[in-house]
């Protein structure tokens, strides 16, 4: 058994009841269950439709995500996320940047980076050498005027936690950063990698080793041996080539918003709901999200 889900952007909802019949109608689903009006529909399947990626690409055109899971364990034990864009609206280190004056420079080898066009750790070693002599203060003034959440993130983190869920942020970027996000919207853990500081500046340097792709997959591992459970119990969701194992191994990996290299890799992708479709696909309707 499976779950067809629909989904638009919560700030604009304009998914129609038609378009949720014609759909179920055509592949035979059960009755469609509305999990907020306007914005997330869902019902049931007997097997995986053949012609899924084709229905996907039509309903892009109409700003419309749609996702099959299994309908066994949809109701994940733990969520496993990546910070820059995808739980915050930037990349940290490229907002570092733009206060160096090299901001241009950096965002473009980032942009490389997380599509896979670059070596992951030859790349942050390149970014963070550009940082040099930046006051360590710079970070915190970052966090305050540059730093924005992804809608949907703190209902996607706090619901999970009111249903017995365990949180982790798994970053390539750097715990100064996701301490603070990783506070503010409830996780329970974060993992990310650590800016060298000396005499109150940055060195140019990230302390070892760097967390890239390879570490992202450790963490599911670790924790969820730590917590008992297993990799199908787990929902992860990243937008880079850095992501891909984790998402690969995860019981539901989602690519958001991601890069055109990570979505040819995944079956899960949304690109016009935000965090909240993460709920959505585990069958939580919106009168069941945390406050």
């Amino acid at each position: 058994m499976f779950i067809a889900t629909l989904m638009t952007n919560p700030a604009n909802p304009s998914l129609d009841a038609a378009t949720v019949e014609n759909l179920r109608n055509a592949w035979g689903g059960g009755e469609a269950q509305w999990l907020a009006t306007g914005e997330a529909a869902e019902f049931s399947l007997g097997q995986m439709p053949s012609n899924l990626d084709e229905v996907w690409e039509s309903l892009q055109a109409e700003k419309i995500d749609l996702v099959v899971l299994p309908a066994e364990g949809r109701r994940k034990k733990m969520l496993l996320a990546d910070m820059d864009s995808t739980m915050i609206q930037q990349e940290c280190i490229d907002e570092l940047a733009a206060e160096a004056g090299v901001g241009e420079r950096v965002a473009d080898i980032t942009a490389k980076a997380m599509n896979g066009e670059l070596d992951f750790e030859g790349a942050i070693d390149e970014r963070v050498g550009l940082l040099k002599d930046l006051p360590e203060s710079i970070i915190d003034h970052v966090l305050k005027t540059r730093i924005e959440y992804m809608p949907g993130g703190l209902a996607l983190v706090q619901t999970m936690k009111a249903n017995g869920g365990y949180s982790a942020l798994v970053s390539g970027g750097f715990t100064a950063f996701t301490a603070k996000v990783a506070s503010e919207l409830g996780f329970d853990e974060n993992r990310a990698n650590t800016l060298e500081v000396a005499d109150e500046k940055l060195t140019g340097k990230v302390v070892r080793p760097i967390l890239g792709r390879e570490a992202k997959l450790e963490a599911l591992d670790e924790i969820t041996a730590k917590l008992g459970i297993t990799r199908e119990d787990v929902i992860a969701v990243g937008d880079g080539m850095n992501d891909l194992l984790m998402l690969q191994n995860a019981g539901a990996g989602v690519a958001l918003h991601g890069k055109p290299a990570l979505q040819a890799q995944c079956n899960v992708r949304i690109n016009h709901c935000d965090l909240t479709a993460l709920l959505y696909v585990q069958g939580y309707a919106k009168n069941e999200f945390a406050a």
